[in-house]
């Protein structure tokens, strides 16, 4: 029985410092070790610091003061006289200044800036700019610095608790802390998860066919999963209510938010990121809040997940930035604004596709990080002086500041094609996995048990190039061939030029399609938040515009998911996937596109507890309700199903019945060895039925369950008599799923 195994580190020294590695990855050697210290992160407890590998002509200055709460708020007590920053000693590129030198008060929050040549400015000696701090905690965007109108460098937030030391803090003074003891070892492992991949914009039918959008705040989604917590800026949904726990109930054991960390634009899913290691402004800022509170709010979600045994993923977005500092600061060196321009250019093109394809880099309006021009200076990670590619470091930081402070269990790297540099993708990875097994080891546990099949760096590249798992460079990739697949086959069509069995058959076991070796590499998926061109919509839209008639959308629905929860690899659903949501906003072709439903419509959970009715062209919130919930429940069961039984967590799949004669498509897999209760699906992907009264018979069926054990079909709850085992009737479009159960139960 070959389990699902958690892929080990293996990278260099190097590597992790930014150091360019051959093309194949190197083993640890014992000397070896991914550093998991990070020396700006070490100074900012009690300094004020800037790193600019770029020489300042003039020297930078900390530009402080205090938030004055009012309508706006302002900004009072600045310096009269900026404060220098002097360059650290042994440390070229580093600029500080001690916070016991600054003149603050005890016990008080702080917003703050840096005044830094303007690495932009076309004029000698450069224009001076004010910035953000680019490693700050916690940033305000009510307030800008003074005399500037530009609103795209809001104010870093610090506290002063005294004694010369710095804090992280929230505008209010509140923190990341956390309830709950740290307990790693409790939460499932990589083969045992249901990822539920969660946007944090959200859609409420508040009048009929009008669906209002607002902002899913960090309390939201917590609300989701404690039912201590209820809503806040979607406080009217019912799901939300204290004493319910959606998420929890739902059963799911990994949430992965799309991307949390601060991000210029108004919340629509957070893909231009702005501040890496502050979460962001807006999801921490629920309605009625006097001031924002995303530490605090962030740290709480995270422990009621872990409280309920339910990993969390971040999103992180690292192929380019949207007016983040380092854009003035030093963008020569951070950033790269044309890769058209010279093809030579290290950053300009692309890593390379399955199929060994380069294109361009896309910075898709925002500014895109270089990750292959060394430069030698300060090293914020080591801090020794030396060459390194300085928006490595940059995200070897933001890495740690969000394991350490927030506790998460495992990262979803987006456009892995796009960040165009396996080596540093390969860093980050070997650094989260070095720092969840320091956590372990925090947590009074043995790393060396347990700790590398509980965290996971799965990467996005669509066209799933093996040797990033081949090298070692990512612990799994996204499966976007098995949604190609599983849409097909539910809609009677094959794909990627096999016939139909072998659609299917590479779609429930992804190792026989070449790039995955093991279950834990493939995240599958049914729909995913990209849900922009032709079948690549929300599920039951997608089965609507086919012209599938109503009845048959509930049929197709179930048989994906069962395909979903019964296939070699992780199952990940979007939200809102689980009851058949929707889109509600469209493009003037009919077609969901990046303005028009891709981002501004991603989640309405109100389509599942609205009132039933009849009225499908006035109410159809109403009229899908019962359907929708049929559906919620069928995908309940088969997640509690894929959580709990040890057959789906490991690779072993045998398909050991397929009948396509007499206009027939079904296929019959088992999963799971002989020493544990096997899961056996019977798939049904065409208009065949059994006759009234009569079977359909599986001759290969594996017999009669042992002694004090039975038979029973999952999906429907039942038992099945032993005269009936291997020869049930089956409805057209219908999947039932069979596994043992004790006859006591």
């Amino acid at each position: 029985m070959a389990c699902l195994a958690s892929p080990e580190v293996a990278s260099a020294w190097g590597s992790a410092l930014g150091i360019n590695m051959p093309a194949e990855a190197k083993s640890l050697t014992e000397e070896d070790t991914v550093p998991t210290s990070n020396d700006i992160l070490n100074r900012r407890a009690t300094r004020f610091v800037l790193w600019s590998p770029r020489v300042q002509v003039v020297p930078p200055q900390l530009v402080i003061g205090r938030l004055s709460p009012g309508n706006p708020p302002a900004f009072e007590g600045v310096q009269l006289s900026p404060i220098a920053l002097a360059p650290a000693r042994d440390a070229a590129g580093l600029f500080e200044v001690a916070a016991a030198n600054c003149g603050l008060d005890d016990g008080v929050v702080y917003h703050y800036w840096f005044e830094v040549d303007d690495s932009r400015s076309g004029f000698q000696p450069p224009a001076r700019v004010v910035v953000t701090d680019p490693f700050a905690t916690c940033v305000d965007w009510r307030i800008f610095p003074p005399g500037v109108t530009e609103d795209n460098q809001p104010a870093a937030v610090i506290r002063y608790p005294g004694q010369g030391k710095l804090a992280a803090s929230d505008p209010g003074g509140e923190s990341a802390t956390f309830e709950a003891r740290d307990a790693p070892d409790k939460l499932p492992p990589n083969n045992q998860l249901v990822i539920y991949e969660l946007p944090t914009a959200w859609a409420l039918s508040r009048t009929l066919n009008e669906p209002g959008r607002a902002v899913a705040t960090f309390l939201d989604v917590a609300a989701l999963i404690d039912k201590r917590i209820g809503g806040a800026n979607f406080a009217e949904l019912s799901l939300l209510d204290k004493g319910s726990a959606y998420l929890a109930d739902l059963g799911v054991n990994a949430l992965e938010l799309l991307p949390p960390a601060d991000s210029f634009f108004k919340r629509e899913w957070g893909y231009d990121t702005s501040h890496y290691l502050a979460p962001d402004y807006e999801l921490g800022y629920p309605e009625g809040n006097l001031s924002p509170t995303a530490n605090r709010d962030l740290a709480r979600l995270v422990d009621s997940c872990h409280q309920n045994g339910i990993r969390f993923f971040i999103d992180a977005v690292m192929a380019f930035a949207k007016e983040e500092p380092y854009n003035h600061i030093d963008a020569p060196d951070f950033c790269i604004d044309d890769p058209g321009a010279d093809p030579n250019d290290p950053d300009a093109m692309t890593s390379g596709r399955a199929d060994g394809s380069r294109t361009t880099r896309n910075g898709f309006g925002s500014t895109l990080w270089r990750y292959a021009k060394p430069v030698t200076t300060y090293d914020p990670v080591s801090s020794r002086p030396q060459p390194l590619f300085p928006a490595r470091q940059l995200m070897l930081t933001y890495l740690t500041r969000w394991m350490r402070d927030f506790r998460i269990d495992g990262v979803r790297m987006d456009s892995v094609e796009n960040v165009a540099n396996w080596d540093f993708v390969q860093a980050f990875k070997d650094l989260g996995r070095e720092l969840f097994r320091q956590r372990w080891t925090n947590a009074g546990l043995d790393p060396a048990v347990g700790a590398d099949a509980r965290f996971l760096v799965v990467g996005e590249e669509l066209s799933l190039p093996a040797a990033l798992l081949r090298q070692n460079r990512l612990d799994g990739l996204w499966n976007e061939d098995f949604q190609t697949r599983i849409r097909a086959a539910i809609l009677g069509e094959s794909a990627d030029g096999d016939n139909f069995e072998w659609t299917v058959r590479k779609a429930i076991d992804c190792r026989l399609g070449g790039v995955f070796t093991d279950g834990a590499q493939a995240v599958n998926y049914v729909t995913k938040h990209d849900v922009e061109g032709f079948r690549h919509e929300r599920l039951f839209t997608m089965l609507v515009k086919s012209g599938m008639p109503d009845e048959l959308i509930e049929k197709r629905i179930k048989l994906a998911f069962v395909c979903l929860m019964t296939a070699v690899g992780i199952p990940m659903l979007l939200a809102g996937e689980e009851f058949a949501d929707e889109h509600d906003f469209f493009n003037a072709n009919g077609n969901v596109d990046q303005r028009a439903g891709k981002q501004v419509d991603p989640v309405n959970f109100g389509r599942l507890t609205a009132d039933p009715s009849s009225d499908k062209q006035g109410n159809p919130d109403g009229y899908y309700a019962p359907m929708r919930r049929r559906i919620h429940a069928y995908v309940k069961t088969l997640i509690q199903l894929r959580t709990t039984a040890p057959s789906l967590a490991v690779n072993d799949t045998d398909f050991i019945w397929t009948d396509f004669g007499a206009d027939k498509r079904v296929i019959v897999w088992r999963r799971g060895g002989i020493l544990a209760a096997p899961v056996i699906v019977l798939a049904n992907f065409s208009d065949f039925a059994s006759a009234p009264g009569t079977d359909y018979v599986i001759p290969t069926w594996p017999g009669l369950a042992p002694a004090g054990k039975k038979w029973i079909e999952v999906t429907q709850k039942r038992d099945v008599g032993s005269g009936s085992v291997g020869h049930e009737p089956i409805l057209s479009w219908e999947a039932k799923v069979y596994t043992w159960a004790d006859i006591a139960g």
